[in-house]
């Protein structure tokens, strides 16, 4: 059950504390008359219900929280140097925060679209923020493409509404997007709930031990409720029944009692492997086969403690890959490394920049020790110290070790392609998962992709569509052509 609220008993107050006579009835002139503009307490009221709200994320508005506990289960010790990994049974605070991409924050829950898994460790060397989704890979290789695929899947600005001609214009014409999308409309594009999915990194880390070894890992996190997802229909009539359904499932569950877990692993490569591998292990629509890197467990994590109050919590909590920790840094993921920017950019537009101050996203093991000063909302926390470094009144100092080891670098700059690798292409692991499909689930992947795709009006980006597919499997594109030419008569 929730707990209870740090509410102070006592006389209703203004925000400055000044006791409040009546809160029934506005001030007039006489009685009848026009209110007046000394009414402090009414024009307070609502000056602060008008800004109650701040601006919505642009993508994964739609979302849930929740507080737990990521506990060591093996020693990775010889991997990486960092903390909150340095011993098997220790605990780290975490707060999970959950999402839908594409919906307002008003939307449903249970649609066809990938789940943000977006998770924030608040170690003793400061807060680590592993900001993955519900799938091992995503649509697109290179961050500078990021915005135009998201407004091909936010409202059009004629019509206002989601089109199907600008979704498969650009997936047809980014065909690196075919595995992703095969995924999507595959039977776990729509998870019955957020206890009852997987989540992933999704792109490349570096970890680096006490030695300054190297190695490239991605994170798995693997459901202990099992897997359970919705069909189509199903999904349709639930979310028009109970368009919180997720966010319902996930607080009534730790409510009872039922916490919900992962159990995490990794894929670790050590660096000397990555030129060589035949995928490029940087590229965000790429998998590493399991039978090249198996995933090792290395903890357990739950969930067991609801936020108290949503907004505070879960609307302004932030989260950014750029916040590492000793021991773990970024890779040449050219997706990650536009996240690196935009994700913390994002926030100080939409919370402040001084978001990090709040509870929610403030280090809970550690202190923040920074120069930064003012600025929207701050809290004076710093008092009169001093407000650059070096100084030489005790002010905190860097440490001369960076958090990850450095990555050599060749070439001439320039707009460039990522390097290609021996079975580097758009489409072979798209088809490989077809593959691993039995009869009834492609027939169900089919079913979605034609539903979808013959709603288009263009037949060029029907048959463009349909190609990258074909190119994928001959199979999957055969009969996914046969489908939409049925539905569109």
């Amino acid at each position: 059950m929730a707990q209870e609220a740090h509410v102070t008993q006592g006389p209703l107050t203004t925000e400055a504390g000044a006791p409040v006579a009546d809160n029934q009835n506005s001030e007039t002139a006489g009685v009848g008359g026009p209110v007046l503009v000394q009414d402090q307490l009414l024009l307070e009221k609502l000056a602060h219900f008008n800004r109650e709200r701040i601006p919505e994320r642009v993508v994964h508005a739609r979302g849930a929280g929740a507080y737990g506990t990521f506990t060591v289960t093996a020693d990775v010790t010889k991997y990486t140097r960092a903390k909150f990994l340095s011993e098997v049974g220790k605990e780290t605070e975490v707060f999970l925060r959950f999402s839908t991409v594409a919906g307002n924050l008003g939307a449903a829950d249970a649609v066809r679209d990938p789940r943000g898994f977006a998770l924030k460790f608040y170690t003793e060397e400061g807060n680590y923020d592993l900001v993955g989704n519900n799938t091992p890979v995503f649509f697109i290789k290179d961050a500078i493409k990021f915005p135009d695929f998201i407004h091909t899947q936010k409202r059009d600005p004629y019509t206002g509404s989601q089109e199907a001609d600008n979704v498969w214009d650009f997936w047809s014409l980014s065909p690196e997007s075919t595995h992703q999308v095969t995924w999507l409309f595959g039977d776990r594009g729509i998870p019955a709930s957020y206890r009852h999915m997987d989540g992933f990194g999704s792109h490349t880390f570096q970890w680096n031990n006490e030695a300054g070894e190297v190695f490239w890992v991605k994170y798995h996190f693997k459901t202990d409720q099992g897997i359970k997802c919705l069909t189509q229909e199903e999904a349709n009539k639930l979310a028009g029944e109970d368009p919180d359904s997720h966010q319902r499932d996930l607080r009534q569950a730790i409510e009872r009692g039922e916490y919900p877990s992962w159990t995490v692993g990794v894929q670790i490569m050590p660096a000397a492997e990555a030129a060589s591998y035949r995928f490029n292990p940087f590229d965000l629509t790429k998998v590493w086969p399991h039978a090249d890197y198996p995933v090792i467990e290395i903890g357990k994590l739950e969930l067991n403690r609801n936020p108290q109050n949503i907004f505070a919590e879960v609307e302004q909590s932030i989260f950014s890959p750029a916040h590492f920790v000793p021991g773990i840094g970024p890779s040449p993921d050219k997706m990650l490394q536009g996240r690196l920017f935009a994700y913390g950019d994002a926030h100080r537009y939409r919370v402040g920049i001084n978001a990090d101050h709040l509870p929610v996203n403030r280090p809970h093991a550690t202190e923040a020790r920074s120069h930064g000063r003012d600025g929207f909302l701050y809290d004076g926390r710093h008092g009169g110290a001093k407000n650059y470094e070096p100084n030489s009144f005790g002010g905190p100092f860097q440490t001369n070790r960076p958090l990850w080891q450095p990555v050599p670098v060749t070439g001439v700059t320039g707009d460039q392609e990522a390097p290609v690798h021996a079975e580097d292409n758009d489409f072979v692991q798209a088809g490989n998962l077809y593959r691993l499909m039995t009869d009834e689930e492609k027939e169900r992947l089919i079913n979605n992709l034609a539903g979808s795709i013959s709603q288009v009006s263009r037949e060029d980006i029907v048959e463009r569509a349909i190609n990258n597919f074909r190119q994928a499997d001959a199979d999957f594109g055969k009969r996914l052509e046969a489908a939409v030419q049925t539905l569109r008569g």
